[in-house]
């Protein structure tokens, strides 16, 4: 079997890279571990920043984001029983939409498959060969069969728990990593959403967060133990806690629903540097972590292959390896700036344990600094909307 371009993994960076590199002409053969009907229903990120919005309408695949996501001109900063609106329209000139990433993915695996794209979903025991010289392989088993992937490059797109960084080998890379001493209780619910746009709340209890995925689904979160057992948390219980959460002088409720999914997600930091050896490019969550904080990750994996699908695309049109060799550069450039920005935006937000009342108030007065200041809200803002779109 051969192909120009390799890819592993069918989330949003792999299949917007194979995508990406058939408009102009290049073949890509990508492999997942899971089903098509499991990765269409995967429930992850869902805020597009205006760069991403672009990109996906600029490849020809945004029709029906355009007409069925939610534009957002501003988020919701809450805390000391008030509201306070930060304005990215009137900061920025730009806004936001709302769409869940296994929206995106729809998207691109029915753009893929129209053309005749090769996307070989339930492939296992993959393996990388060679990522190091001239002709890089990957070995695999699909239908019941071993096959020998040929290529000349490798794009590893298979999420944190993949097996193309683990391939790099340890004396190359550099893993930078910070874990939080907290984690997220999500869930998926039948619900209105309460708000027309996300609602950010610091609360004495812990962080809550309202969002949405469609005028009738909600997505909330609250601030709990990174080792929390989902089974003592009752429907009731955690709509009780979210009402409290979210609370204002004002008598703000909260619409509820049917919960349809609920789980635990730690929050941590995580980069990889070099994201690339050989011929082999990392891209996504196979190089990065951010806490969920920031609205960054489907974001950031988006950005690399846009970095990624031009530089295979000059290397294919010149001969030229200048943009390959620094394509981690480019990109890391932009990681540690969505990592800072998620960070900051998690420590202003989350109930630290080991904070004392003084540390409170100082987040509290960093919040009414936001909230009260432009320079200050700008900031938010443009990072918010998208910045690293523009590095």
């Amino acid at each position: 079997m051969r192909t120009q371009v390799g890819i592993v993994g069918a989330g949003p960076a792999g299949l917007m890279l194979s995508h990406m590199l058939h408009l102009k002409g290049i073949d890509s053969i990508v492999l997942e571990a899971r089903s098509r009907d499991y990765v269409e229903k995967r429930v992850r990120a869902g805020v597009l920043e205006h760069g991403a919005m672009d990109l996906i309408n600029t490849v020809g695949i945004g029709d029906r984001m355009m007409h069925e996501g939610m534009v957002h001109h501003g988020v919701n900063l809450r805390f000391d029983g008030e509201t306070h609106r930060i304005d990215f329209e009137r900061l920025t000139g730009r806004g936001i939409v709302v769409y869940g990433q296994q929206e995106v993915v729809k998207d691109l695996i029915t753009a893929r498959l129209e053309v005749g794209g090769q996307i070989l979903f339930e492939s296992s025991d993959v393996s990388l060969q060679d990522i190091d010289g001239n002709s890089p392989t990957i070995l695999f088993r699909y239908n019941g069969e071993d096959h020998l992937l040929h290529c000349d490059m490798i794009a590893g797109c298979d999420g944190f728990h993949g097996v193309c960084r683990p391939s790099i080998p340890e004396r190359v890379l550099h893993i930078h990593e910070h874990t939080f001493p907290f984690g997220w209780l999500g869930i998926l619910a039948e619900a209105e959403p309460s708000s027309e746009e996300l609602i950010y709340a610091s609360h004495d209890r812990g962080f809550a967060l309202h969002s949405m995925r469609s005028p009738t689904i909600v997505r909330n979160y609250i601030q709990c133990e990174p080792d929390e057992d989902i089974n003592e948390w009752s429907d009731d219980r955690i709509w009780q806690e979210l009402q409290r959460r979210m609370a204002t002088r004002e008598g703000f409720s909260l619409n509820e629903g049917r919960i349809l999914e609920k789980g635990v997600t730690p929050m941590r930091g995580f980069v990889a540097e070099p994201m690339q050896y050989g011929n082999l490019y990392l891209a996504g969550d196979s190089a990065h972590i951010v806490p969920p904080t920031g609205a960054k990750g489907m974001n950031l994996a988006l950005k690399d292959v846009k970095i990624l699908a031009d530089a295979m695309v000059t290397r294919y049109e010149t001969g030229s390896m200048d943009k390959l060799e620094d394509y981690s550069r480019r990109c890391v450039l932009g990681v540690w700036r969505a990592q800072h920005f998620s960070w900051w935006m998690t420590s202003m937000l989350h109930r630290f344990d080991q904070h004392d009342v003084y540390q409170r108030q100082l987040q509290l007065s960093q919040l009414r600094y936001v909230t009260s200041s432009d320079a200050a809200a700008r900031s938010l803002a443009e990072n918010y909307v998208g910045m690293l779109w523009d590095m």
